[in-house]
């Protein structure tokens, strides 16, 4: 491999820093994207179980809002619907308070997707320079120049530049694009999932009310 990155020439070099930054925000997205993450084992028991206490007008401490918040992403969303009635606020205002965590909450599924589609568009563009750069090489050498064929060497380390470094930005840009519209699919089925539970919670707490889902 090392060899491979040696004679595809210095512009290898941005396109394999780039796919060691695509790769590390597909492990990252990967495992934040999780459900179990979002959705911890046991963490809907515990918001519905305080829920119920909250609907009773039960005596319930900020500190367990807070922990409900703390559990996960999704967490913010309870915690601000479970604030909100505890506080007595209105159901418009709820929603209002609710609506301004969700777009916190969608920023969070949605961190570092949109660098993932940048690497996935610029790695073949890269590429394409390095072969741009390797035609330099074969057509720029000084035999080409005066009229001569140029050293085979020459003419064959500007060949190999030139087709390693399209077949690298191409190796990086199709896994790239099929993982981002991976994760990008996956993040939606996360934000629908919190939509769902997150109605579910608001109308528990606010029967007589609309959905909080029908006046986005």
């Amino acid at each position: 491999m090392y060899s491979i990155l040696l004679s595809a020439g210095w512009p290898i070099w941005p396109l394999l820093i780039i796919s060691i930054i695509g790769l590390a925000i597909v492990i990252e997205r990967a495992w934040y994207l999780r459900q179990i993450h979002i959705f911890p084992k046991d963490s809907l028991e515990a918001v519905f179980g305080l829920a119920n206490a909250v609907s009773q007008q039960k005596a319930v401490a900020e500190s367990e809002i807070n922990a409900i918040g703390q559990l996960s992403p999704a967490g913010a969303l309870f915690a601000c619907i479970l604030r909100e009635k505890v506080a007595g606020s209105l159901a418009d205002a709820a929603l209002e308070e609710l609506q301004a965590s969700a777009q916190t909450t969608w920023l969070k599924l949605d961190r570092y997707l949109g660098a993932l589609a940048t690497i996935a568009t610029v790695a073949p563009l890269l590429g394409l320079f390095g072969t741009v750069v390797g035609m330099i090489e074969i057509f720029g050498s000084q035999g080409a120049i005066n009229g001569g064929a140029g050293s085979p060497q020459q003419l064959a380390h500007g060949i190999s530049v030139a087709l390693y470094n399209t077949a690298f930005g191409l190796l990086i840009a199709i896994p790239a694009l099929a993982a981002w519209r991976g994760l990008r699919a996956m993040a939606n089925q996360r934000q629908h999932e919190c939509e769902e539970f997150t109605r579910q919670l608001f109308k528990k707490l606010y029967s007589s009310h609309a959905n909080p889902a029908d006046k986005k």
